[in-house]
């Protein structure tokens, strides 16, 4: 009997109108993610990483194919349906961090619990959890212009992480980031996957971390031309 697969892309198409001229991003892409996978979306600028990443979480919808979460097709779904789906079953962790200016570390790494309506008390102390699992609980209380880019980016998976999502999405984690503070993210991600078992799907060109995935799907003028399966580093 086959595994099934958390999400799963079947012919997915994507085509802007820009001035009345399509444009194609993604053409009919096939994609199964696994649980536990640590995967990368890699390709140039334009190849269409984030345009899957976007409707894989359901942060847009396909001209064409279907999405898949587990068993459930979310493509179809309403608006304010696909919000609660989001967030109930997926983290995200942006380029720009997305932290909200007047929260803290500890405020902003439980905001999505806020949202989800779990208490205070239980928010915090899975919010202050996933803090310490990310090195950085000395932090809590600092805002995020008291924090540097990789600090802040450590938050952003805090709060991904807090509210035990399926997966986490990654749309370009470390693009802001220098060597240093971007190869210690990489290793806490990866640590993360490999002793929690989190599924990560990043969309990246960053070696630093393409070196460290399990697999990388390689995409080019919106189609995969390649999917690379590699020992874990």
């Amino acid at each position: 009997m086959k595994t099934q697969a958390l999400l799963e892309a079947k012919k997915l198409t994507k085509t802007y109108q820009i001035s009345e001229i399509p444009t194609h991003a993604l053409r009919g892409v096939d994609l199964k993610i696994f649980k536990g996978e640590f995967t990368a979306l890699a390709g140039p600028s334009g190849s269409g990483k984030s345009t899957l990443l976007h409707l894989l979480s359901g942060l847009d919808k396909p001209t064409s194919g279907e999405v898949w979460l587990e068993q459930n097709r979310i493509d179809q779904l309403t608006t304010n349906e696909l919000a609660n789906l989001r967030l109930g079953q997926f983290g995200f962790v942006f380029q720009a961090y997305n932290l909200i200016p007047v929260l803290n570390a500890l405020e902003n790494a439980a905001f999505v619990l806020e949202l989800q309506g779990v208490g205070v008390k239980e928010r915090e102390a899975k919010a202050m959890e996933a803090l310490e699992i990310l090195g950085i609980a000395d932090l809590a209380k600092r805002r995020p212009n008291q924090l540097s880019g990789g600090q802040q980016q450590r938050v952003a998976v805090a709060r991904a992480l807090a509210s035990d999502p399926k997966i986490i999405l990654a749309d370009e984690p470390t693009a802001n980031l220098d060597s240093k503070t971007g190869r210690a993210l990489i290793e806490h991600m990866k640590q993360l996957n490999e002793e929690k078992g989190v599924t990560f799907l990043f969309s990246s060109h960053d070696p630093r971390l393409l070196e460290h995935v399990n697999r990388t799907v390689f995409l080019e003028d919106g189609q995969i031309k390649d999917k690379k399966l590699v020992a874990s580093s």
